[in-house]
C-alpha cells in the first residue's frame, strides 16, 4: 500500500476500494493505484489514454467500477497506545450509564 494504513481490529486493509480521499472524479484510479502500489498519476494517465483510444469501452468500465467497487472505509492509522486509550475511555463512559 502506498500509505501505511492498518486497522487494529481487522489487520491490514485488503481488497479493492475507491479512494475518495485522493480522488479526482470517483476515486477508481486512486483506489487501483493504492491497492496494487502503483503511482496514482501513472494509473490516471493510462486511464486517459485508454479513454481516448477506446472511449465507450473505457467509459463503461469506469462507470461499472464506480457502481460496483465499495468506497474505502475509515480506519484509524495512529499509534496503538492512543487507540487503546480512547477505546478504553469510550467503553467506560458507556458502561457507566
Amino acid at each position: 500500500m502506498s500509505q501505511r494504513r492498518w486497522n487494529i481490529d481487522n489487520g491490514p486493509l485488503r481488497g479493492l476500494y475507491r479512494d475518495s480521499d485522493s480522488a479526482w472524479i470517483f476515486g477508481v484510479c486512486a483506489g487501483i493505484a493504492d491497492r496494487f502500489n502503483f503511482n496514482t498519476g501513472a494509473v490516471r494517465v493510462i486511464a486517459v489514454i485508454s479513454f481516448m483510444v477506446f472511449t465507450w469501452l473505457t467509459a463503461a468500465i469506469y462507470i461499472a467500477a464506480t457502481l460496483l467497487i465499495r468506497e474505502k472505509p475509515l480506519i484509524y492509522s495512529g499509534r496503538n497506545t492512543e487507540y487503546e486509550f480512547w477505546r478504553r475511555n469510550h467503553a467506560d463512559r458507556w458502561s457507566r450509564s
